[in-house]
């Protein structure tokens, strides 16, 4: 399968894998940016794609953006007939500004295969199924142990926060034992 990629500019980057069996070419953004803490920005890549007629290509973020720079991607669906600028929409889900350079590696491109002869066919009723209307978290719930659940419910997610205090206890631990240390030696 090839993608067809033009350079919109000198500062256009073409994609690459990370590795071999990677699933996504990584993509470079070809500006700077600042993507404001809490908020959005769309950094251009200065490619133009044409993917194989039976695919479309997602845009998706990078696991090590979103891991350690709370940086997520969104609307990434490039069509098979879109020939422009493609764009990358960043959220940053952090409490600090998030600079791109030209040249960062701001997320990935996976090519997938659609079904173009699909159609919509309107019913009066649907097929039935053991899953019936149940979403979000559904499935698998009635199995699990009402301890379990509750303990779920209530472990909040480390946050940004949570992890600056614990710093900030630590250093304050830090130079409690300093100053007993030095009391000790007078």
């Amino acid at each position: 399968m090839e993608l067809f990629v033009k350079r919109l500019s000198e500062n256009a980057i073409l994609p690459v894998k990370g590795s071999e069996l990677a699933a996504g070419f990584d993509l470079a953004a070809a500006e700077t940016q600042t993507v404001p803490p809490h908020g959005k920005a769309l950094v251009k890549t200065d490619l133009a794609i044409a993917t194989p007629t039976d695919c479309y290509a997602r845009i998706a973020p990078r696991s090590g953006l979103a891991w350690k720079k709370f940086i997520d991607v969104g609307a990434g669906v490039v069509d098979a007939d879109y020939r422009g600028n493609v764009g990358v929409i960043l959220f940053n889900h952090s409490d600090e500004p998030f600079l791109v350079s030209p040249g960062d590696r701001i997320a990935q491109l996976i090519l997938e295969k659609v079904h173009l002869d699909s159609t919509v066919k309107e019913v009066a009723e649907l097929p039935s199924t053991s899953r019936g209307s149940g979403g979000f978290g559904s499935t698998g719930m009635e199995t699990a142990e009402p301890a379990t659940k509750k303990a779920r419910a209530i472990s909040p997610p480390v946050s940004q926060v949570d992890r600056i205090i614990a710093n900030h206890e630590e250093i304050l631990k830090r130079l409690q034992a300093l100053e007993a240390s030095l009391a000790n030696k007078e």
